[in-house]
């Protein structure tokens, strides 16, 4: 009798008070806080019982909901969270359910998504080495002595050929689904807190159906705080998006001519992909072509209201952090596509002045600078332009300039430069250093960092640790880094490898080609990567329409809900080092002891290795 007392109160606990259900053929349901990747063959066999959370206002919470079906199929299920009901009646709203109100978040705080997930079929050589198994990312180590070299093959590591969580569909493209036999399924659930809610705790349910019939619930609790986060950024980042690709794959032309459908379409996806960045504090930049983009020196009409913050209003269905508030960066002639090359110095001063004068004008406080060249190794040409641009005798002598470079080659050769954009695995500690203390507000420069690879940083790969992104803005913090660069986030087709067009929703290899099957790395090739270059899935797919969910507008990654959670991170460090600095710091050295160059090199004679782990931990409740 005892043992049955004890299941009924645990049946009721899972099921919560007041709740009627009937048996479930899901064999667990269970909550954790979205930091692990769940693969989706992985099967703990647990189960949660409520879920706990607690945050600012102006701040976006996060829990994944993992559903396990270990003896069979388990076909129509649905999950929802209808509501968060506060005090003196506050309510946090879920929205119609509708998938016209997708892009909607005008009184509507709770959001679910469906996980899609995509195959890990080899190692991201551009995020991490492997010559030391510690710079791999935790899932996809094998074994490895005291030096970190490895033994084994590619079977051996936990992560081969599995199937990692990625892409966050909205629920409302997907209000049912099937969970697989042998299989799991996460559902995401993001919870926007308003600048106005008051503080206080929180409750709801989560409830889940099969058949139409509900069979679990799981409380929930959220405790917000009387305290809010700021609408403006401390970890600022800077993403590129492609017109171009973008535009292709909704409208199945690139360059859509004004005035067409097709156009007008591509307008809607491209203010949404703001939209949808500045809910998860990304700034986004472009490459500010198309029509009519070259004819005068000035962005494209609609980066006004981007800029000014305009469109990120209730105007246009949008409420969360930075509301009214600027993407706050525009980058002129992304990756040296500028056109005035050939016209000189004359020609660097008459474009120049045009451009900062349309700044001072209609976004004062944007950051502008003219992006010189990519990854180049002319640094005598790219002296000669900084020196034209910092020469300048009207107003353009104000706007930066810009280039991709290891700071310690810029600091050197190219003293005019306004700001030197890395990318790093590791470099010497004192010359790293020093270059950084070169590139600061102190000497009127900014030093920006771009990517992401192991051990320096988290990287950007989909197999890389659920924390990887997480740590980023810490270490950005850290050593005082101005804005951290991802290089694209909708690079849909692989022109660099010569590959074509991505399955975005099918292949987890987005950048590389894929030559031929190594027994320790599994499938590689040049510069094999997964997730490289997309952190915005189609919501229309033109080019696999067998894949196209018709929505008009991005699907995000759960990467950028990663990133999002390690930028607002930051935020609470920036707080509370007003309070007490000295604890800020002691907070940062224990979960990020070092970050970038701090990790040094194992040879100095040789600058190009080290053997090491990371230095943060892999696990979320860390």
């Amino acid at each position: 009798m005892l043992d049955q007392l004890r299941l009924a109160l645990a049946s009721l606990a899972l099921l919560g008070l007041g709740c009627t259900s009937t048996p479930s053929t899901l064999t667990a349901v269970w909550v954790n806080d979205g930091g692990e990747k769940i693969r989706q063959d992985d099967l703990r066999c647990t189960t949660s019982e409520s879920v706990a959370l607690w945050g600012a206002r102006n701040e976006t919470l996060s829990a994944a909901v993992i559903l396990e079906a270990a003896d069979g199929e388990v076909p129509e299920v649905a999950v929802s969270l209808p509501s968060l009901t506060g005090p003196s009646g506050y309510i946090l709203n879920s929205g119609s359910g509708s998938t016209s109100d997708v892009f909607n978040w005008t009184g509507r705080q709770i959001e679910l998504f469906h996980v899609g997930y995509l195959p890990i079929k080899g190692l991201s050589r551009l995020s991490y080495e492997n010559y030391d198994e510690r710079h791999v990312p935790t899932a996809m180590r094998r074994s490895f002595d005291q030096n970190g070299i490895g033994t084994g093959k590619w079977s051996d590591r936990p992560g081969a050929d599995k199937y990692f969580p990625e892409i966050a569909v909205p629920i409302e493209l997907k209000p049912t689904f099937t969970v697989a036999e042998g299989k799991s399924q996460i559902v995401w659930v993001d919870v926007y807190i308003p600048k106005d809610a008051p503080a206080g705790t929180y409750t709801g349910e989560i409830k889940i159906t099969e058949a139409g019939e509900l069979t679990r619930s799981l409380p929930v609790s959220l405790v917000v705080h009387g305290f809010a986060l700021p609408d403006t950024t401390t970890a600022r980042t800077m993403v590129a998006s492609s017109y171009a690709n973008v535009a292709k794959r909704y409208t199945g032309v690139s360059y859509p001519n004004a005035g067409t459908p097709e156009a007008t379409l591509n307008k809607k996806v491209r203010d949404r992909q703001f939209l949808l960045a500045h809910r998860h504090r990304i700034s986004l930049i472009d490459n500010n072509d198309g029509a009519d983009s070259w004819t005068k020196d000035a962005p494209r009409p609609e980066w006004e209201a981007r800029l000014n913050g305009s469109l990120f209003s209730a105007a246009n269905a949008y409420q969360g952090p930075g509301e009214s508030v600027g993407t706050g960066v525009f980058a002129v002639g992304i990756y040296g596509s500028w056109t005035w090359k050939s016209e000189g110095q004359a020609g660097m001063w008459t474009h120049c002045d045009a451009w900062e004068s349309w700044f001072q004008t209609y976004a004062p406080t944007a950051e502008r600078f003219l992006y010189l060249i990519d990854e180049s190794t002319d640094t005598a040409q790219i002296e000669q332009w900084s020196d034209w641009m910092k020469s300048n005798p009207g107003v353009g002598r104000s706007l930066s300039s810009f280039a991709t470079i290891a700071m310690p080659e810029a600091a050197s050769k190219i003293p005019s430069l306004s700001i030197a954009a890395s990318w790093m695995a590791l470099g010497v500690t004192a010359d790293w250093a020093s270059a950084k203390a070169t590139f600061s507000s102190a000497n009127g420069k900014k030093g920006f960092m771009y990517n992401g690879k192991r051990p320096a940083s988290g990287s950007f790969a989909i197999e890389d640790d659920g924390v990887a992104l997480r740590q980023l803005p810490w270490g950005q913090y850290k050593l005082g880094i101005d804005r951290w660069f991802f290089w694209e986030s909708t690079y849909y087709n692989d022109y660099q490898s010569g590959r074509g067009e991505n399955h975005l929703f099918t292949e987890g290899l987005t950048f590389g080609t894929d030559e031929k099957a190594d027994e320790s790395i599994g499938r590689t090739g040049w510069n094999y990567s997964n997730g490289d270059g997309v952190l915005l899935y189609p919501g229309t797919d033109t080019v696999f329409p067998a894949e196209s969910l018709g929505l008009e507008g991005p699907i995000a990654s759960l990467r950028l809900k990663h990133w999002r959670r390690g930028i607002q991170d930051v935020e609470y460090l920036a707080l509370a080092r007003a309070r007490d600095s000295t604890a800020v710091d002691a907070i940062i050295a224990r979960m990020v002891p070092k970050a970038l160059w701090e990790y040094g090199v194992t040879d100095p004679k040789d600058p190009t290795w080290v053997r090491t782990d990371v230095s943060w931990s892999a696990n979320p409740e860390d």
